[in-house]
């Protein structure tokens, strides 16, 4: 399974799903060895699949960074936390993270927008 860190270490991932708020964007960075790219571009579209389906899911995006970068960048848009909570959390979704490669790292943050 991917190595999951924290952006912000006062606020991890798990305490952030316990936010009532939204809409929300999920950012989630990737360090993703060369190596391992295709094999995880591949399990992460049948995760996007998933995702897709559930409850207060709005969009997706996924970014690759340049100049030979080893990050991929997933832009995703939910309604609330509590729908991106839940659906992490279901089992299916479980099983296809166990999935990943352990030399991968995941820097996963909830953001929301802020008006100008």
């Amino acid at each position: 399974m991917a190595e999951l860190q924290s952006l912000d270490p006062n606020t991890p991932i798990f305490a952030q799903f316990k936010e009532k708020t939204g809409p929300i964007v999920l950012a989630n960075t990737f360090f993703v060895p060369e190596e391992r790219t295709e094999e995880f571009l591949s399990l992460f579209r049948r995760q996007a699949e998933f995702m897709k389906a559930q409850p207060g899911f709005v969009s997706l995006q996924m970014h690759r960074g340049t100049a030979g970068s080893r990050l991929l960048m997933n832009v995703a848009v939910w309604e609330s936390t509590e729908a991106l909570a839940t659906a992490f959390g279901r089992p299916e979704f479980q099983r296809m993270a166990a999935e990943s490669p352990d030399d991968i790292v995941s820097y996963p943050h909830i953001f929301e927008q802020i008006d100008l």
